[in-house]
């Protein structure tokens, strides 16, 4: 989760986000690079004393600016190419999961099971635990296996509202009368936190999202437990 003056992305917590962070530096340094480049001629241009009386036209500097940003412009497509077709990739999911966005909270249903359902509210501040995060919290959390591949389907029972937990890499909108999906793979456990992305009105601020992530057999005890 974040933390205070975290500047950078939240650690990874799926392979779809760690290939994010790997674009995310790639692109960064590329932007640098160019930076530097342009910043050390725009200095050098400033501060020379030298003119060139007979300059009427730059054929060779001109095909060389342009050849030169379209081959930086590639180094920064393909592998973005790359990416976008492995986020939108659904492989064989072990679990799926189905989120409901409404005015303020979540709802979900775990579609494999029978009767597995509830609501996911923030918990108030006058409320929380003393180790609890405020605004961060919920009193039903979302439990799922660890490496195992997750589908979610998001939709929305108002106004359109965002599933987005930034550690795993996902982000879905969630709009009223349309069913999305995305998938993703938890590959540690631990508690991983997100919330609403989409301005969906007053409370818009309190309706976080709390991920579980344990190993497949103690899964397998929850879904048993609240299955009876």
């Amino acid at each position: 989760m974040s933390t205070w003056a975290n500047l950078g992305l939240q650690d990874s917590a799926s392979p779809l986000m760690e290939q994010l962070i790997f674009f995310h530096d790639h692109a960064l340094l590329i932007l640098v690079m160019i930076t530097v480049l342009v910043g050390y001629l725009m200095f050098m241009l400033f501060f020379n004393n030298y003119v060139n009386r007979f300059l009427l036209h730059g054929q060779l500097i001109e095909m060389i600016w342009t050849i030169l940003p379209a081959i930086i412009l590639l180094f920064i497509a393909l592998p973005s190419l790359r990416l976008l077709y492995l986020l939108d990739e659904i492989n064989e999911p072990s679990v799926t999961l189905k989120s409901i966005g409404h005015q303020w909270y979540w709802s979900y249903e775990y579609s494999d099971f029978n009767n597995i359902e509830f609501d996911s509210y923030m918990i108030p501040t006058n409320e929380l635990s003393t180790d609890g995060f405020r605004l961060l919290d919920v009193d039903n959390r979302i439990v799922l296996p660890m490496n195992s591949q997750i589908r979610i389907l998001v939709t929305a029972a108002d106004v359109i509202h965002s599933w987005t937990v930034p550690a795993l890499g996902v982000k879905v909108d969630g709009t009223p009368g349309r069913l999305n999906q995305t998938n993703f793979f938890i590959n540690r456990p631990g508690l991983f936190y997100g919330q609403c992305s989409e301005i969906c009105g007053a409370n818009h601020s309190f309706m976080p999202i709390v991920i579980e992530s344990v190993p497949v057999n103690y899964f397998i005890k929850w879904i048993s437990s609240n299955n009876s």
